[in-house]
């Protein structure tokens, strides 16, 4: 009987004991997605974006149309014909080959302006994610944080050790908007594989 209440005080002495130890800990959590979210330089960044892609969509769509108002003119025209129909007549197995070459080219300059697009928002962020190491090293000794956890890594957090308002607030004063230039590839640059 004696041993049982060992094996049941134990644990909760020894929990006592590490308790003061954690208990020395300043921890704090940080919300990195709504500080880029909220921070005035972040809705900027964000609002420029929306512009730029509203352009790249415009300049796809200018460009894809009359490859579909071909292929379709194209599909309406052979829709009656059999694939050996299709096959003896050379003068519809070039315009589907020089369609095909152009969808395929379509294709490579939809990856482009995508790529376009992500260097353009990586361009734009660099200024951000230089700014917030400071602002982050300084709320942390101003606080006297020991440990700092993004906010995406935690199933839990209580408001009253998140700093990200002050974050924001530093953020806001120090960087309220960086430019967001559209980068522009050479034409022709080689799309990278979509991963």
């Amino acid at each position: 009987m004696k041993s049982f209440k060992l094996f049941v005080l134990l644990p909760i002495f020894l929990a006592g004991l590490a308790a003061p130890a954690m208990a020395q800990q300043n921890i704090a959590v940080i919300n990195e997605q709504r500080v880029l979210r909220e921070s005035v330089v972040g809705q900027h960044i964000r609002t420029r974006l929306e512009a730029i892609g509203a352009e790249v969509r415009a300049e796809l769509t200018a460009i894809g149309q009359p490859i579909q108002q071909q292929t379709e003119a194209l599909t309406t025209e052979t829709a009656s014909m059999t694939q050996q129909a299709i096959q003896q007549r050379p003068d519809l197995m070039q315009r589907i080959e020089a369609l095909n070459q152009q969808a395929q080219q379509f294709e490579l300059e939809r990856r482009r302006r995508e790529q376009e697009l992500a260097q353009t928002e990586r361009q734009a962020m660099q200024p951000v994610y230089e700014a917030l190491n400071p602002i982050l090293e300084e709320v942390v000794a101003s606080r006297g944080i020991d440990i700092l956890v993004d906010r995406a890594n935690l199933v839990f957090a209580s408001a009253d050790v998140d700093i990200s308002d002050a974050v924001i607030a530093l953020l806001n004063q120090r960087l309220p908007t960086v430019p967001v230039n559209r980068v522009r590839l050479p034409e022709g640059a080689p799309a990278a594989a979509q991963q």
